[in-house]
């Protein structure tokens, strides 16, 4: 399968005719334009909110009825391919000796899925090259299709969804981001009844600002508080106020609309790109935890004030603490370490830091980390929790940018 100039111009025509397509429409002109790349039995996966299956889109249905394959994320070579965010082929399917190939549709780090194409076996390195090249297109077209579609939001769901979480979706950002010297990525479980919980994350120029958000109650009223909470943070913070002005914004909106009856938790953080330098305010919430040559995990500290909402009149205070090239940076809820088994024992902060330690030192990418912690999390709680479990962690990559995407 060599390669040839008339490549990418084969893709820069599926990019013009997706202008006016749905997203019921993209498997099909994907399977087109790559069926005049030497490509055939080409399909799009979706990977589902939980990151537990992936499911294609064919365009023929609204949800998973629609008459499209499902594989399962673990125990799959598909599912392989998500984790390591990795080409992956199988042996030749048939007499003429063509290869299944399944390549990683990923966003920078953030991993939308899988795209599967038979190719013609032999110059394995072109095949690698374009099914690179056409499933970062894939992603793209991906991407600005999801945000509109409904098709889109059955697809990737597994179970019924609540209000709350409804909401709490489609206010926080991606769960992965890579740029400017940083990886990022967020989780939050239950996926389809999350309640008060809420992570935010954006990056301005040479600092990256992280928040974790956990508010009184799992119901549709805590939803409603941490909206109310993250729209007055990220109002503020985009008027240029600093991490305690923020947070007395939040606290400010709260007690204006919702009285001192609801409140809300949280860490409030600010990363410089340049130097390191992290600055933070504690409201209220479980300290961060740094984790630090792969093998050591400090807890910062920071006296707290009290949570945002409870109009306590509380100093803050606004801590700094030195990041090291490598480090990884920790914020979470209660829920992750106060998940119980069976037997109502807690999943713990020994277990969690050991858990994030050990996974650390077998050098998954930071997102598949924190897959598999939400799932360790679920499986310790039975698959069901009863409070929401958030986990936000990022990596400050300066001087290795080129590695901060597969």
């Amino acid at each position: 399968m060599p390669h040839s100039p008339g490549d990418e111009g084969v893709l820069l025509h599926l990019i013009e005719a997706s202008h006016t397509a749905a997203l019921e429409q993209l498997p099909g002109l994907i399977a087109d334009h790559a069926a005049r790349l030497g490509m055939t039995d080409v399909a799009l996966f979706a990977v589902d909110i939980r990151e537990t299956v992936l499911r294609q889109i064919t365009g023929h249905g609204l949800d998973a009825a629609g008459g499209g394959d499902e594989v399962k994320v673990d125990g799959t070579l598909p599912g392989r391919a998500y984790q390591r965010a990795d080409l992956l082929a199988e042996a030749a399917r048939d007499g003429r000796g063509r290869r299944r190939w399944w390549a990683p549709v990923t966003d920078g780090v953030e991993r939308l899925g899988v795209l599967r194409a038979d190719v013609e076996a032999g110059d394995d390195d072109s095949a690698r090259h374009l099914l690179r090249h056409l499933a970062s297109v894939a992603a793209l077209l991906l991407l600005s299709k999801r945000s509109f579609s409904d098709s889109f939001a059955r697809l990737v769901r597994t179970d019924q969804m609540n209000v709350a979480a409804e909401m709490q979706w489609n206010l926080m950002p991606p769960p992965a981001f890579a740029g400017n010297d940083i990886t990022i990525g967020g989780l939050v479980a239950p996926a389809y009844e999350v309640g008060g919980d809420a992570f935010d994350y954006a990056i301005a120029g040479r600092s990256a600002y992280m928040t974790v958000f956990d508010a009184m109650g799992h119901d549709i009223r805590a939803g409603i508080t941490a909206n109310l909470a993250m729209a007055a943070c990220r109002n503020a913070r985009r008027q240029g106020a600093s991490l305690t002005e923020t947070s007395q914004a939040v606290e400010d909106m709260l007690a204006r609309h919702l009285g001192t009856s609801r409140y809300v938790t949280g860490i409030l953080a600010e990363l410089d790109l340049d130097s390191g330098q992290l600055t933070w305010v504690n409201r209220g919430h479980p300290l961060p935890l740094l984790v630090r040559g792969r093998r050591r995990v400090m807890e910062l500290k920071c006296s707290p004030a009290g949570p945002m909402g409870t109009d306590l009149g509380l100093p803050i205070t606004q801590c700094n603490d030195r990041l090291e090239p490598g480090d990884r940076l920790l914020l979470y809820t209660d829920g992750i370490v106060e998940a119980r088994d069976a037997h109502g024992q807690e999943f713990g902060r020994d277990r969690f830091v050991d858990w994030i330690i050990r996974h650390h030192s077998d050098q998954q990418t930071l997102h598949e980390t924190l897959r598999r912690l939400m799932q360790a999390v679920l499986g310790h709680h039975a698959g069901r929790l009863d409070d929401d479990a958030t986990v936000l962690l990022a990596e400050w990559r300066v001087g290795h940018q080129h590695e901060l995407t597969p």
